[in-house]
């Protein structure tokens, strides 16, 4: 099995959600979908990301720590999410990565992770 980073996209200032309904009705669907990744032997590990204007950079390559507030990267798209999985190959993590996609709403990027 290989392990495989599906990563949840978000757009800053969108709305991903139309209603709070709609935001719970997206919650239980991933952790339904969660639940399945469990049962099947899949999950390694997964969970969703406070905005990227709570996040902090940190810098210690020049010998002292430097600290920033904000995302690394100016872009408006952001990582709400993610999963770590493992699945047998690239096409049964797409699969599970459109399941994912449908589950919380938004756009899953699948990305493996190096071997080693």
């Amino acid at each position: 099995m290989t392990q495989y980073l599906l990563a949840v996209h978000s757009v800053e200032g969108q709305d991903n959600y139309p209603s709070e309904e709609a935001m719970q009705q997206a919650f239980a669907a991933v952790e339904t979908f969660n639940t399945k990744l469990q049962e099947q032997g899949q999950w390694v590990f997964g969970g969703g990301l406070e905005p990227a204007d709570t996040a902090t950079v940190v810098d210690a390559r020049g010998g002292e720590m430097l600290v920033t507030d904000g995302p690394f990267a100016e872009s408006k798209e952001q990582l709400g999410g993610f999963w770590v999985i493992e699945a047998s190959d690239l096409d049964a993590a797409m699969k599970l990565a459109a399941e994912a996609s449908v589950a919380c709403g938004q756009a899953v990027e699948v990305r493996p992770f190096q071997a080693g």
